[in-house]
């Protein structure tokens, strides 16, 4: 891009929604600086223009892509449709997660969560005997799946009505993204 002329400023600050503010803190002078600029009033040195324009190009470049792969647990820690209750259970706590797919061989058949076991025996349905039940006998519809290579953003929607996502790889569970793991991008690895 270069340098851009002080009368184009306004408009691509606009352009990216930037207020003054933010352009003055991001270049490094003052608000009633950029003021001056977009106005007319002030000619700015070419280091301070230089610095604008740098700020106002990376704002303007595209965003890489991020893949789901990228944030996704592996391996995936499962259960299977012939498991006991009790089993899933301790596998959550094992591994101190609150939710597990069912996988019979590599397709998801459904799923399993310390919410949907304390919801039986809040209706009334007895513990010992929940423990003893096949995994397959009491589980829940299968996570949503999104394929390894899909922008990490669709996620972002799918978890706020989901606990987990199942990534898939050509047809199998490659990988596991739960609210948690949106968080690893927050944090430079």
């Amino acid at each position: 891009m270069g340098i851009i002329k002080p009368s184009e400023v306004r408009a691509m600050r606009m352009r990216l929604g930037f207020s003054q503010s933010k352009l003055a803190k991001l270049a490094g002078v003052t608000q009633a600086y950029i003021a001056k600029i977009e106005s007319g009033k002030a000619d700015p040195r070419f280091s301070t223009l230089e610095r604008i324009s740098k700020v106002l190009e990376q704002a303007s470049a595209p965003t890489k892509q991020i893949l789901v792969e990228r944030i996704m647990s592996t391996p995936i820690v499962f259960t299977r449709p012939s498991d006991k209750v009790a089993t899933a259970i301790k596998t959550m706590k094992a591994h101190d997660i609150s939710q597990l797919p069912v996988l019979d061989r590599d397709v998801q058949v459904g799923s399993i969560s310390e919410t949907s076991v304390v919801q039986r025996i809040a209706s009334g349905e007895n513990m010992s005997r929940l423990l003893r039940r096949n995994v397959g006998e009491i589980m829940d519809k299968p996570f949503p799946t999104v394929p390894k290579d899909a922008d990490v953003g669709i996620v972002y929607s799918i978890l706020e009505h989901a606990p987990a996502i199942l990534v898939m790889d050509h047809g199998k569970p490659a990988g596991i993204i739960t609210k948690a793991d949106v968080f690893k991008l927050a944090v430079k690895p």
